[in-house]
């Protein structure tokens, strides 16, 4: 079963977004990836289209930008 990917930069507001998305969503099901940890992650980010994080892409492709973190190219640096 494929996985929705949680991408998201550390920022408080990326952090209460982590924590609501895994009480609403069971937490096997969904990858979380800090991109200021795993940079090597942002293109993979990008080009699933996400514009900012929080971001939550869902396994069929969706992206849900969740309130307002950071934009990509903040986390680019």
């Amino acid at each position: 079963m494929a996985k929705s990917i949680f991408y998201h930069a550390g920022c408080p507001v990326c952090l209460s977004a982590e924590h609501d998305i895994l009480n609403l969503i069971d937490p096997a099901t969904v990858d979380v990836v800090h991109l200021g940890e795993n940079s090597d992650r942002i293109a993979e980010a990008e080009k699933s289209g996400v514009k900012s994080v929080p971001a939550l892409v869902t396994p069929n492709g969706n992206v849900l930008h969740i309130n307002f973190g950071a934009s990509i190219e903040e986390v680019k640096g």
